[in-house]
């Protein structure tokens, strides 16, 4: 997820323009399909939700996450012209990649869980799909795309992270900071009057 990079960007992006300017760009930005965007995140919650009471969710989840996976690369796509999002195309991508070729799933190496709570680390070796997870072995393919990355402390949040999610971070952080700075930019600019 893409979570980190948001709040450092708006951190960086309101140390650069300023609490003011800052709030007039966000308010400004425009995503050709940007309302589909939150709809894929309350899908993939929804997903989360519903696999543990309803058996056909439970079984299709992984085609889900695909067809979610999909519609992101689609909207991005259709929206690169903006800085950052080409990066944030990419980061998708080959999350979505590793996914499609390991059944829909996401690996997670054994060494980059062992920041994550044990519970969660003895339901990998069990062999327990979790949300969208397996164990990474010797018969995940394209392994180096999985979550492979431990982050700990001093790192605020205890995660595993795959190299796509490093390049989403970097796209959303490059393009909230754009898109901030421009309104500064904006408002930098001589009027000039009509003679």
């Amino acid at each position: 997820m893409v979570y980190d990079g948001i709040l450092i960007g708006l951190v960086v992006g309101f140390i650069r323009a300023g609490w003011k300017s800052g709030l007039i760009a966000l308010g400004n930005i425009r995503i050709k399909g940007g309302w589909v965007f939150p709809l894929l995140l309350i899908v993939q919650f929804g997903l989360f939700y519903l696999q543990d009471y309803v058996s056909f969710f439970a079984r299709f989840n992984s085609y889900f996450y695909m067809l979610v996976y999909v519609a992101g690369l689609s909207l991005l796509y259709v929206n690169r012209s903006y800085k950052g999002i080409n990066l944030l195309f990419i980061g998708v991508f080959l999350n979505f990649l590793v996914m499609l070729v390991n059944g829909g799933r996401m690996p997670v190496s054994l060494e980059a869980a062992s920041v994550l709570d044990p519970h969660f680390i003895e339901m990998l070796k069990n062999g327990d799909v979790l949300y969208k997870h397996i164990l990474l072995d010797r018969s995940t393919r394209l392994p180096f795309l999985g979550d492979i990355i431990p982050l700990g402390p001093p790192y605020p949040r205890r995660q595993a992270i795959s190299i796509g999610d490093v390049i989403m971070n970097i796209g959303i952080f490059f393009y909230i900071t754009s898109q901030m700075s421009s309104q500064k930019t904006h408002e930098k600019q001589p009027r000039t009057e009509a003679a």
